[in-house]
C-alpha cells in the first residue's frame, strides 16, 4: 500500500496567517484569545473568543469584506462564499505554493479534495430569513451553495477546477480528522495520488454562542486563562475559526516531484464511544479504541510515539476522559509520551480541530519542537501522572499522534511519522 505523505501547508488562525507565524506563536506558547466585542452585552455570560485577524467579513456583503492584500478573489467567486470558505480559500492558495503544485498537479483526475465544515449559521439564517421577508424569489441564487454545510467543497473544488474525488464530512469536532483518515486510503489504496484536505469555520457568534446553552464554553473573562486544558480551575472551552489546508501526497509524487514532505501520516483509526450525544464516555473507551486502531494502522507500538497532540479542549469532562484513554494505551506498557493541548493558544475549532493541529504536529515536526500546554497553574490531579508538558520542548518528535473527538462519541487518533530533516 503507497505510503502518505504531508507536502504542503496552510493557514489561517487565530494565531497566524501563515506557516512561519504559527510556529513561532507555538514555540513561544503565545495565544490568541482575545476579548470579544461581539460578546459585549450584558446578557451574554461568554466573553472571550479567538477569532481570526486580518480579515473583516462581518457584512452579509461578500463585497464589502476586506481582507490581507496578498489575495486576489473574484467577484463571481465571492458571492458563493460565506467567511470559513474565503479563509478555506485563502490558506488553500497558501498550502498549494507551499507544496509547490503547479495548476495541473491540482487539476486531474488524480488530485481529490475532502473538507469539513458546519456551514456557516449567519448565513443560512440570513438567507432564510430574506426569503420570509422579502419573498422567495428575492433571495440570492448562490445563498444555498453559498451557507450549507458543505459549502467549502462546493467552492473549492469548483474555483480550482478539482476533477478527483471531493465530499464533505460532519462528525462536529473530529469532522477533518475523519477527512484526514479517509484522504489517508484513499491514497493507499491508489484510488488517488493526491488529497487536499480542509478543516474550516467561521468562528463567529452563531458558530460559537449556541454552546453556552449547554455549559461548554468558558464563563472565564481573561483571555490569559480562559483556555487551559488540564488545570483544575478550566470551565469550559473557548470559541474560533479560520482554515487550515494541507496536502497529502503519495510517496510516487513526492519522488517524481522531488518535494521535501513535512511528515508521513503514516495510519489512522477511529472509534464510536457508544454512550452519549454530547459527552464522552467517563472512562474514554471510544478514544482508547480509535488510538489503539490507529497505532495498529500505522505499525507503531506505544512506546515509540513521542507526542500527543491531546483534543483537550478545557472542558472538565472531556480532559479527564481523554486522560483515562491516553493512561489505557500508553501508560499501561510503560509508554510515556509528552501530551499537550494547544487549543490553550487557539481555541477550540470544532470541525476545523483535527486539520488545524495536525497541521501544528506537522510544523512541530519539521522544525524540531513539541509545543507546551499552556495556562496551567493547578494541575488536574486526574491527569497529573501523565507527562503533560507545560513549556515548549526543543527536540523533534519522531512519532506524533493527534486525538480529536466529536458529537455522539466519534473518536478519530491521526499517526504522523517524521521523515528526514531538511534543517
Amino acid at each position: 500500500m503507497a505510503k502518505v505523505f504531508v507536502t504542503g501547508l496552510g493557514f489561517i488562525t487565530s494565531i497566524g496567517n501563515d506557516a512561519s507565524t504559527v510556529v513561532d506563536c507555538l514555540k513561544r506558547m503565545e495565544h490568541g484569545i482575545e476579548s470579544y466585542p461581539a460578546f459585549e452585552g450584558d446578557d451574554i455570560p461568554v466573553k472571550v473568543a479567538a477569532p481570526v485577524k486580518g480579515f473583516d467579513t462581518a457584512s452579509y456583503d461578500p463585497e464589502d469584506w476586506t481582507f490581507p492584500d496578498r489575495y486576489r478573489v473574484k467577484r463571481e467567486f465571492l458571492r458563493s462564499m460565506s467567511p470559513h470558505v474565503l479563509y478555506s480559500y485563502c490558506a488553500m492558495l497558501q498550502a498549494i505554493e507551499d507544496a509547490k503544485l503547479v495548476p495541473e498537479d491540482i487539476s486531474n483526475d488524480n488530485t481529490g479534495l475532502f473538507a469539513a465544515s458546519a456551514g456557516s449559521p449567519d448565513m443560512l439564517t440570513y438567507y432564510v430569513d430574506r426569503m420570509r421577508s422579502k419573498g422567495i424569489m428575492r433571495c440570492s441564487p448562490l445563498g444555498i451553495p453559498a451557507s450549507i454545510s458543505g459549502t467549502v467543497q462546493f467552492n473549492l473544488v469548483a474555483h480550482f477546477s478539482i476533477k478527483g474525488a471531493s465530499t464533505g464530512f460532519a462528525s462536529a469536532c473530529a469532522s477533518s480528522s475523519h477527512a484526514l483518515g479517509y484522504a489517508h486510503d484513499e491514497i493507499t489504496l491508489g484510488r488517488q495520488e493526491r488529497m487536499i484536505v480542509v478543516g474550516a469555520e467561521d468562528g463567529n457568534v452563531e458558530t460559537i454562542l449556541p454552546f453556552a446553552a449547554m455549559r461548554a464554553l468558558s464563563l472565564n473573562t481573561s483571555p490569559d486563562t480562559a483556555s487551559r486544558p488540564f488545570d483544575r480551575g478550566r470551565d469550559g472551552f473557548v470559541g474560533t475559526g479560520g482554515a487550515t489546508v494541507l496536502v497529502l501526497e503519495s510517496e510516487a509524487e513526492v519522488s517524481r516531484r522531488g518535494v521535501e514532505p513535512y511528515c508521513e501520516l503514516a495510519g489512522w483509526g477511529q472509534a464510536s464511544d457508544g454512550h452519549n450525544v454530547a459527552i464522552s464516555h467517563p472512562e474514554g473507551d471510544g478514544l482508547a479504541s480509535a488510538l489503539k486502531n490507529a497505532l495498529k494502522s500505522a505499525k507503531v507500538e506505544p512506546q515509540e510515539v513521542d507526542y500527543i497532540n491531546a483534543h483537550a479542549t478545557s472542558t472538565p469532562i472531556g480532559d479527564v476522559s481523554e486522560a483515562k484513554a491516553i493512561r489505557r494505551i500508553f501508560s499501561a506498557v510503560g509508554a510515556r509520551p509528552a501530551i499537550s493541548s494547544t487549543k490553550a493558544l487557539t481555541g477550540h475549532g470544532l470541525s476545523l480541530a483535527g486539520a488545524m493541529e495536525t497541521g501544528f504536529c506537522a510544523l512541530a515536526m519539521r522544525h524540531g519542537f513539541m509545543p507546551g500546554s499552556a495556562h496551567i497553574t493547578d494541575m488536574e490531579p486526574a491527569v497529573a501522572d501523565l507527562n503533560i508538558i507545560q513549556e515548549t520542548v526543543d527536540s523533534r518528535p519522531q512519532v506524533v499522534v493527534n486525538n480529536s473527538s466529536g458529537f455522539g462519541g466519534a473518536n478519530v487518533a491521526l499517526v504522523l511519522r517524521a521523515v528526514p530533516s531538511v534543517d
